[in-house]
């Protein structure tokens, strides 16, 4: 949820203001380098520098944990640290707004989805195309803009108002609008959809009172909107990703089968599994500092 600044209380927004603070400065000088410097410079200072002062991969390590027991504790630092690495990257990649279209650009897309989104762009059906936190979701957002779609999303809010700023300026710098969640934001989600129009939801994320249904093997709250939105205007309803490659700087862009029209419930299932099988094979590449099983 964005605060307002004039309502925050002044020690809140004395930390939201060093931390925006530092934020900016640590993106300001990745942008000064080269691209193909900038991204894994900023997925080491995640890893090794914000990562730990913040607990945040002390609280992956402990999300891998819960979700996959069976590995050794050594295994769940390891997949911490590289989980946050490409939390770093993915910021600094998306605050590269032209270098990321420009590489992406003709870029491959894999998987029956591609040709089922092109046919419903054809016949006026909408789309929406649903994803998670894993690689990074923007890169095959941009290669279907590269392609002449025009993709819009539904974003959620950061608390930190003053980063929060900012880093929506660079999701609309994509291309497509861009709809905050919220009444008014959701009401132009829905007549973007309505006419026709392809959308981005990210649904892996816990939701406050929203349904439970399972997330790698536990209970986790799962919003419903987007299978109901589907239903609702008969969209497709299509899992994509872009799969990070080994090289760091370069994705598999890959677009599913659409999931079929049945329930919100069966269909929001069929979204968790499909990403839980994308963690299972690439447990590094989810954010795991994500609270995603915590309780209401």
């Amino acid at each position: 949820m964005r605060h307002d600044p004039e309502d925050l209380p002044w020690r809140t927004k004395l930390a939201y203001l060093a931390t925006n603070a530092v934020a900016r400065t640590c993106i300001g000088a990745a942008l000064a380098l080269p691209y193909r410097w900038r991204v894994p410079f900023m997925g080491w200072i995640m890893a090794h520098i914000v990562g730990p002062a913040a607990g945040f991969r002390r609280r992956a390590a402990e999300h891998i944990a819960f979700a996959m027991p069976d590995l050794p504790k050594a295994e769940h630092e390891r997949i911490a640290s590289i989980s946050l690495n490409n939390v770093g990257r993915t910021l600094i990649e998306n605050y590269s707004t032209r270098a990321l279209l420009a590489r992406q650009r003709g870029a491959q897309i894999d998987g029956p989805g591609l040709a089922a989104l092109e046919e419903a762009a054809q016949n006026g059906q909408p789309v929406i195309l649903v994803t998670g936190h894993f690689g990074n979701y923007e890169a095959p957002r941009a290669a279907l803009v590269g392609r002449g779609h025009d993709v819009g999303g539904l974003y959620r809010d950061m608390s930190n108002p003053y980063f929060n700023a900012h880093y929506v300026r660079t999701m609309q710098a994509f291309g497509g609008p861009v709809f905050p969640q919220g009444r008014k934001g959701t009401a132009g989600f829905v007549r973007h959809l309505k006419s026709g129009g392809q959308l981005v939801l990210l649904f892996d994320q816990h939701v406050l009172r929203a349904p439970v249904l399972d997330f790698l093997g536990h209970p986790a709250r799962t919003a419903q909107s987007a299978a109901e939105l589907a239903l609702r205007y008969d969209a497709l309803l299509i899992p994509f990703y872009g799969i990070r490659k080994p090289d760091g700087l370069s994705f598999d862009c890959v677009m599913e089968a659409p999931i079929p029209h049945s329930d919100p419930a069966t269909m929001t299932q069929a979204m968790n599994d499909s990403i839980s099988a994308r963690i299972r094979e690439m447990p590094e590449q989810w954010l795991w500092v994500a609270r995603r099983w915590r309780t209401d």
